[in-house]
């Protein structure tokens, strides 16, 4: 079992919980569920979402798990609120207010400051975050009490917009709260860019909604509810909720291997003689992926192996 469940994350879960549900799942038909172990279904997510937070969060089954680390280095996009007036310790609805505002900017005022945090931009990190300062989580460091340092970094906003409202107020009205949507690099913290935002319109602000829609390849369109998952479960009909490995893949180009390539890449060996445009891609044995592999000059090296079986009976056990 190799492929890609992506759950619509509900509110209040956190994806440690989120995995769990979906092991449970599993065992429902009798697979015997691990996060590691040989002769086991492989159980991961790509990429933690907040339990404040819902929407898109890919869970990988067996081969997949190894392509978990290119899906926390994916571009995701989110939809978020903020509301203006105070801001919180943790810069969502959880924390307590540490700073407030009687000014509310106009949603003109708010498309004016959105460029200025389009491309390129640096960020300070929120204290409540799992980034380690002096060996520690900042979140554990904050909870004690502890003032927090956060190093500003390096980020990408692809774009961000002011998302359709059902009633668009006018332009001159003064806003509570208003709703973006933005398309960011990893390592983007959207409390942050909120928190940012609300300081250039000359108030303050958090996060009061927050929802991943697209995450990698995968939005909104492919997830499913854990209600869902759990009624194919009873049903004994997971199949049709598991995306195929390759559905991970589809902004990796393939490159085609005779037997002997795929034994020498099977084996770690460096390809050469390739004729392709430098890059990385997924080499395959016929209908059997084999590694990621990144092509320069001719030479194909191997980034990460897959392990699936090759003889006749392959398929059944692959799927």
């Amino acid at each position: 079992m190799h492929g890609w469940i992506i759950l619509d994350k509900p509110y209040g879960l956190g994806s440690t919980q989120a995995v769990g549900a979906i092991k449970r799942g599993l065992r429902e038909l009798g697979h015997n569920v691990s996060v590691r172990g040989a002769n086991r279904v492989k159980v991961g997510h790509g990429g933690t979402l907040d339990p404040l937070a819902t929407g898109v969060l890919p869970i990988a089954l067996g081969e997949a798990t190894k392509l978990t680390g290119r899906m926390l280095d994916a571009s995701k996009s989110y939809d978020f609120t903020i509301a203006f007036g105070t801001q919180t310790a943790t810069l969502d609805a959880e924390g307590q207010g540490v700073a407030t505002s009687d000014h509310r900017p106009t949603l003109a005022e708010v498309a004016a400051v959105l460029p200025r945090f389009t491309g390129p931009i640096d960020q300070a990190p929120p204290a409540y975050s799992a980034i380690k300062v002096d060996g520690r989580r900042a979140y554990d460091r904050a909870r004690a009490g502890q003032a927090v340092a956060m190093k500003p970094r390096g980020v990408t906003v692809h774009a961000l917009a002011i998302a359709s409202p059902p009633l668009p107020p006018s332009r001159g009205e003064r806003l509570d709260c208003i709703t973006l949507h933005a398309d960011v690099s990893k390592g983007t913290y959207i409390r942050s860019l909120a928190r940012d935002i609300a300081l250039a319109l000359n108030t303050v602000g958090h996060v009061t909604m927050l929802r991943r829609t697209r995450a990698g390849p995968f939005g909104l369109e492919n997830a499913i509810s854990l209600d869902k998952w759990d009624q194919a479960a009873k049903a004994r009909a997971l199949d049709t909720l598991i995306l195929p490995f390759e559905a991970g893949l589809d902004d990796i180009p393939a490159l085609s291997l005779d037997p002997g390539e795929a034994g020498a890449i099977r084996q770690g060996r460096v390809l050469a003689g390739k004729q392709a445009e430098d890059g990385l891609y997924c080499a395959w044995d016929g209908d059997v992926p084999v590694a990621l592999v990144e092509l320069a000059g001719g030479n194909a090296h191997v980034v990460r192996g897959f392990n699936f079986c090759t003889d006749p009976m392959s398929k059944e056990r692959n799927s």
